[in-house]
């Protein structure tokens, strides 16, 4: 598997999210509960799978590369990519203050939370499909499979380093298991 595929696997996972995030915002919308625990687990997921691991994979691995590369960062769709992480960090925020304010009972952060899932979803959507549309394409014209397989191997440390052994798979299994309190699948 090529450092971009892996990513692209990846992404697939945050997909699965980004559809239990829409579910449960709707729900919220509509003044049902959720489970206590729901932002805390959704919040810890983005945060360690998506953001520390996948997207520091892709700064602190494939985005220097491609600038190497010659893949413009400044105005181009490496900074692109990385403004748009930014913004994602800023919802996530949002989420987890509403989801504090829950946790002591302010049943109105109900709705702030669903305002910041659904503009999370939104746009990591629109963010995957660049970079797997865009961004990946290029890299695979610019890096050697050589080059892929050197990125794979420091990818690996990256999730050793970030989240720990066995907590990708702990990942997978808390989707299903999201996927499966809110009826998705």
């Amino acid at each position: 598997m090529s450092a971009t595929e892996e990513l692209k696997h990846e992404h697939m996972v945050i997909e699965r999210m980004l559809v239990i995030l829409n579910t449960a915002a709707g729900r919220a919308d509509q003044g049902r509960e959720l489970p206590r625990d729901f932002f805390p687990k959704v919040v810890d997921f983005i945060r360690n799978f998506a953001d520390r691991c996948h997207h520091g994979k892709e700064e602190d691995n494939l985005f220097p590369e491609l600038v190497k590369r010659g893949i413009p960062s400044e105005d181009g769709p490496v900074g692109v990519m990385l403004m748009e992480h930014d913004q994602g960090r800023a919802y996530v925020r949002g989420m987890d203050e509403a989801s504090q304010r829950l946790a002591k009972g302010d049943q109105t952060a109900l709705r702030a939370a669903a305002q910041n899932a659904r503009g999370y979803a939104q746009l990591l959507s629109q963010h995957i499909d660049k970079e797997n549309n865009i961004l990946y394409v290029m890299a695979d014209r610019v890096l050697t499979a050589a080059e892929q397989q050197e990125l794979v191997k420091k990818f690996e440390q990256v999730e050793l380093e970030r989240i720990g052994p066995g907590k990708h798979h702990e990942y997978l299994k808390l989707v299903e298991d999201l996927e499966r309190e809110l009826g998705i699948k």
